[in-house]
């Protein structure tokens, strides 16, 4: 009698939003990340709320079980999802996950951003993501690096995002 090997996938996800500078009255989309709310001069450029670190992980939930992207399933030119919480995108792309007959196992994710700096604010988005995914906190890891001066994202012209799951299969579809 062979064991069958665990029925593992693997996604990953990557999104890079442009910042630009707030109107002096502070006006302008907040900057978003992981769902947590962050003061800072600049806000991110997009057609939803433009959270990089949520877009990420969408697509690499999406990608795990093979489902469309997050450009398929919730496009830009699209006038419901204007200024759109990417909660509402992180859910979906969950339910699908759960639906296909996986569960997240865990994921990891990187923000690449200059500033504001995450350290202070990881555990506050690792709450938020854990919730939203109905996963232990545990199951969710976030580092936050810089660009060192590097590209647009070094200069804090953008902020950038990588996001790596696993999901483990719990049904046959």
């Amino acid at each position: 009698m062979t064991s069958q090997p665990p029925n593992l996938r693997i996604g990953h996800g990557y999104d890079l939003h442009r910042l630009d500078a707030l109107a002096p009255a502070g006006e302008g989309r907040p900057l978003v990340i992981g769902g947590v709310r962050f003061e800072h001069d600049r806000g991110p450029v997009g057609h939803s709320d433009a959270d990089a670190l949520m877009h990420a992980i969408t697509d690499a939930l999406l990608g795990a079980v093979g489902e469309p992207d997050i450009g398929q399933l919730f496009p830009d030119d699209d006038p419901r999802h204007e200024s759109q919480d990417s909660a509402v995108f992180l859910t979906e792309a969950a339910w699908r996950v759960r639906k296909a007959g996986y569960e997240i196992a865990n994921l990891d994710a990187t923000v690449i951003l200059e500033r504001p700096r995450l350290k202070d604010r990881k555990t506050e988005i690792r709450r938020r993501l854990a919730a939203i995914l109905s996963v232990d906190e545990q199951q969710v890891n976030i580092k936050g690096k810089s660009h060192e001066g590097v590209d647009a994202v070094g200069r804090g012209e953008a902020i950038e995002a990588h996001a790596v799951v696993l999901v483990v299969g719990v049904s046959v579809r």
